[in-house]
């Protein structure tokens, strides 16, 4: 294995919604020989435009972005196949005498690429529905229970009414005839073949992050957000149930679609539901920061960039 300062460089830039990151990174590669790479669980989903935030026709016409528009909504997406996928595309990359330039908030993206990925079975449809099946009859909750005799540990960490992983830990159980937690826990043996230029950009001022995501949902609202989860709910086999629809924002437009809500709790739920994923986003981030090198940015800074170009331009990338 080369030392670490000939490896091929690759920049991280990493932070919770609302951050600035888009904005960043299109500034870096307008001042270096970067290729945007997408960390985003939510923009892998075609279709799924306004409410991801995904970059339009003119920014990527200015900066072609990789990893978005890979899947329809009725479609799975995994931490494992973004790894594979996210490789794949730095190699290519690299190849062409360029920098990978990863942007995104989904913590567990950068975690598999720095960390790799415990070994769990790959998916079971056939389990699934079976899971699913007995989940219609039974509930979630009463699914919740049998994951803790099986997997307590589990258990503890999964929200009662959480489907989506209640039914993998089961699954998983189910195939190995292990915990899903004792598997976690096995050291995972991997090495990134690169030299990371980590940035993490955080707020200064948490209520002024708040103030952003409020006014980014609301523009999405009047960007025609419902009228673009109506069009999937119509296009495609889609329910509630599927990742692509437990977005943030999509599971709020869901229920004022099925007239569960009205259009300001959509408004507020929207919102609500975009902070503590951004809560969650900074949890994730603090834990990178603490197992990795990470310079640390107050994204509400005026001079945001001019930090982050001096910064970048501290590196010598012809060291390879």
């Amino acid at each position: 294995m080369p030392e670490k300062n000939y490896l091929p460089p690759a920049i991280f830039l990493m932070g919770p919604t609302a951050s600035g990151k888009s904005h960043i990174a299109l500034e870096i590669a307008e001042q270096f020989p970067v290729e945007i790479v997408s960390v985003d669980s939510a923009q892998v989903y075609r279709f799924m435009d306004i409410g991801t935030a995904k970059p339009d026709r003119a920014t990527l016409g200015r900066a072609p972005h990789h990893l978005i528009d890979l899947i329809d909504p009725t479609e799975h997406y995994s931490a494992a196949r973004f790894r594979s996928d996210a490789l794949n595309v730095m190699h290519g990359i690299t190849g062409r005498g360029r920098i990978p330039l990863l942007v995104g908030g989904t913590m567990l993206y950068f975690q598999a690429l720095l960390n790799g990925l415990s070994v769990l079975p790959e998916a079971d449809e056939a389990l699934r529905a079976v899971i699913e099946d007995e989940a219609r009859i039974s509930g979630w909750p009463a699914m919740h229970a049998k994951l803790n005799e099986l997997d307590s540990e589990s258990a503890m960490r999964i929200k009662p009414t959480d489907s989506q992983r209640i039914q993998r830990a089961l699954e998983v159980c189910m195939l190995t005839r292990r915990p899903m937690s004792e598997i976690l826990k096995a050291p995972k043996k991997t090495v990134l073949p690169y030299r990371t230029i980590m940035l993490a950009l955080q707020p200064s001022d948490r209520s002024q992050l708040h103030h952003r995501i409020a006014t980014r949902f609301e523009n999405m609202l009047h960007q025609g957000f419902v009228d673009e989860v109506l069009t999937i709910r119509k296009q495609f086999d889609v329910s509630p149930e599927l990742p692509s629809m437990r977005c943030v924002g999509y599971r709020q437009a869901w229920l004022y679609l099925d007239r569960q809500i009205n259009f300001k709790e959509l408004n507020d739920m929207g919102i609500a539901a975009t902070r503590q994923l951004a809560k969650r986003q900074l949890t994730w981030l603090r834990s990178i920061i603490r197992t990795h090198e990470v310079a640390e940015f107050d994204c509400l800074a005026g001079d945001l960039f001019c930090q982050v170009y001096k910064f970048i331009n501290t590196y010598d990338f012809n060291k390879n």
